[in-house]
């Protein structure tokens, strides 16, 4: 088990399932700005499986995608010894995998989705920032990245209100 400063190994992600998931298989372990990582790692990731999907039936799976990351990441947290240790992307991931999914398909509105996401995600603004200090689980890690994902999509909202 890793000590609490350190990053996983690549040991560990192999270890389980549980943590090859909850570190975002693999981008997690990013030596700097993990959360970037993973970030990146769901828009890349995104098109490969939503093509065999309907609308309605993504919004299923990312529902289950995100309560299950909730178990994901308190199991992998406890192993680390840091409930929200910087390698645990999964909860940037699903929220922007969400994100994704009411955006426009073109590069830049994904990439403006991107950017402000990044932006949500770290400035945590509230209730964020209640979840990121105050509920120091699974639930709490994925919720503060799901009130990013709000933040971001109605900027994007307000952005295609002006821009069309």
């Amino acid at each position: 088990m890793p000590e609490k400063s350190k990053r996983p190994s690549l040991k560990f992600l192999l270890a389980s399932p549980v943590h090859f998931f909850a570190l975002g298989c693999g981008s997690g372990l990013a030596p700097w700005a993990p959360g970037t990582f993973g970030t990146l790692f769901a828009w890349i990731s995104f098109p490969l499986f939503q093509p065999h999907f309907t609308d309605f039936g993504l919004l299923l799976a990312l529902t289950a995608a995100y309560l299950l990351g909730i178990w994901l990441i308190d199991v992998t947290g406890k192993a680390i010894g840091d409930p929200d240790h910087g390698s645990i992307v999964w909860d940037e991931i699903v929220p922007f995998w969400l994100v994704l999914l009411l955006t426009p398909n073109t590069f830049l509105w994904q990439l403006s989705a991107f950017a402000l996401f990044r932006y949500f995600d770290i400035t945590k603004p509230q209730p964020a920032r209640y979840f990121d200090t105050h509920v120091k689980n699974g639930f709490g890690v994925m919720a503060d990245d799901l009130v990013a994902a709000g933040y971001t999509l109605l900027c994007l909202a307000l952005l295609k209100l002006v821009f069309s």
